[in-house]
């Protein structure tokens, strides 16, 4: 399996962000089973399910969305319809902050809590400030509407801290001018541009130093306590979930037993088990998972002989792989390799 693909399975942007989209869709009178289908997720996943997802998912979601509206340009809109709420204790934080400086710092500081997609920088400039941010993998035709998102959210944000519209400060976004970008405009001002080497945004001096209106003290101190916890877990390798899934992927085909990930993880049988129950999930229920990601891939983007793509995911008999299959999607491996999407 690719590096690039392994990148893509990774749990690495947090539920709420696809549950937003899927609000949103609803809310323009799209039915719930409209919007999942061809997906592989749902509306309960995402609901009952505070694991976070990956970038092949979300793709997925995203291409979904864009099919059903006819707008490539969908992250901007769905970027203004985001509540800050959304952002956990990163949002918590921002507008609790004591003026734009220190909000945009603590986004910069901790939205890995959120999307690991991106890695975001700050870089104070003679003027004011420089926020960016790369691509932390391949974001492919996800790449728009994730940095579209980004854009109006940080938009709204100052917006809502402070009464004051960031709306004609100089964007850039990494990659070719679409033939929509009066949307951006329409967002952004005149002073948009693309083709860039990343996404940056500069924000001028005056702007920093605007006060938030929703400036408080106590809950920006306690909002900074948890997500350093949470980013101390995060440098940990993260929830337990996160951390088996990571391990599943770089052993593709060579997948432990629940005993060996207990061994390997330095807990015994009975402890992971309670661990994963604490986290809502199951050992099998993210082999599953990861096995199942793998196998329509391979399915769909490779040539391989479904028995050796079941060799492959670590099954020895492939009919015990197709009968899987079976239970998984309600369809056969074969169906799929015939171009029958599940």
């Amino acid at each position: 399996m690719s590096a690039t693909l392994t990148a893509r399975l990774r749990p690495s942007i947090h539920p709420t962000y696809a549950r937003i989209l899927c609000a949103w869709l609803r809310q323009q009178g799209h039915d719930t089973e409209s919007i999942f289908r061809g997906t592989r997720l749902s509306w309960q996943q995402l609901l009952e399910d505070n694991r976070f997802i990956s970038l092949e998912q979300m793709a997925r979601l995203v291409r979904r969305g864009i099919a059903l509206t006819g707008m490539p340009w969908l992250g901007l809109d769905v970027g203004q319809a985001t509540q800050t709420s959304s952002h956990g204790p990163v949002g918590y934080a921002a507008i609790a902050a004591p003026d734009v400086r220190t909000m945009l710092q603590v986004i910069t500081d901790y939205a890995p809590l959120r999307l690991q997609v991106l890695d975001y920088s700050y870089t104070a400039t003679a003027d004011g400030c420089e926020l960016g941010a790369r691509e932390a993998l391949d974001l492919g035709d996800a790449r728009e509407y994730v940095f579209c998102a980004n854009a109006t959210v940080l938009f709204l944000l100052v917006m809502a801290t402070t009464g004051e519209s960031l709306r004609g400060i100089p964007v850039q976004f990494p990659f070719p001018e679409p033939p929509w970008s009066e949307h951006y405009r329409t967002c952004f001002g005149d002073n948009v541009r693309f083709d860039g080497d990343s996404y940056r945004v500069r924000v001028p001096a005056r702007i920093l130093a605007l006060p938030n209106m929703t400036a408080d003290p106590a809950a920006h101190q306690q909002s900074l306590r948890d997500c350093q916890r949470q980013m101390k877990q995060l440098q940990a390798g993260g929830a337990l979930t996160q951390q088996i899934r990571f391990y599943l992927l770089d052993h593709e085909g060579q997948y432990p037993t629940l005993e060996a990930m207990a061994e390997h993880l330095g807990m015994s049988r009975r402890t992971l088990i309670r661990h994963l129950k604490q986290e809502g999930a199951s050992y099998q229920e993210l082999l599953d998972d990861v096995r199942k990601e793998l196998a329509v891939w391979y399915l769909e983007n490779t040539a391989l002989p479904v028995e050796q793509v079941a060799e492959v995911l670590g099954y020895q008999d492939t009919s015990n792989f197709s009968r899987t299959f079976r239970r998984w999607f309600a369809t056969t491996p074969r169906a799929v390799r015939n171009g029958q999407g599940v």
